[in-house]
């Protein structure tokens, strides 16, 4: 199936291999059909991918993501001025949709960044952290299922889902 990731990762081959002009087209490729940003000198390991393709993802040149890592649509892991330095995530990485990684910050193993939030500070390895600024929620070790399957095995739906019933 064609989509970002694999595109980047043609992309990246070319680049690590001295193949000029066409890492760019790629990369080009990549933003007019994804409309998302994945340059060819980030790093991005085994087993990592872009939900929905990678619609809308933004990536700044030399971010590193570990392997195993779930990216959301429309996330951005982006660098901060001044700084050089821009974000770097380990492995088993989850980031929620619009999630935003900003500087040079480091996200470690088996963290989980909710959806829209906005995380501009490190964060220690299996914490779970939501809101803007990003803060500390929970531990992902205490999660009763594992968010990097792709199960869909609950038919039920969420408490606030059910239609309220009065007793007569």
């Amino acid at each position: 199936m064609l989509n970002a990731i694999y595109l980047y990762r043609i992309s990246h081959w070319l680049y690590v291999h001295h193949i000029p002009l066409l890492p760019k087209f790629f990369q080009l490729l990549i933003f007019v059909i994804y409309n998302c940003s994945v340059p060819y000198k980030c790093k991005i390991g085994k087993g990592s991918f872009f939900n929905h393709g990678g619609i809308g993802v933004l990536l700044n040149n030399g971010v590193v993501i570990g392997e195993g890592c779930k990216i959301g649509n429309n996330a951005s892991i982006v660098g901060q001025g001044p700084y050089r330095h821009v974000p770097r995530l380990g492995n088993k990485v989850y980031v929620g949709p619009g999630a935003v990684i900003q500087g040079p910050v480091i996200i470690e193993d088996y963290v989980i960044v909710a959806p829209n939030a906005v995380v501009t500070r490190s964060v220690p390895a299996y914490m779970i952290v939501a809101g803007v600024p990003a803060k500390i929620i929970g531990d992902s070790r205490n999660l009763n299922y594992d968010i990097f399957k792709n199960e869909s095995f609950d038919e039920g739906v969420k408490e606030y889902m059910k239609p309220c019933v009065k007793e007569v």
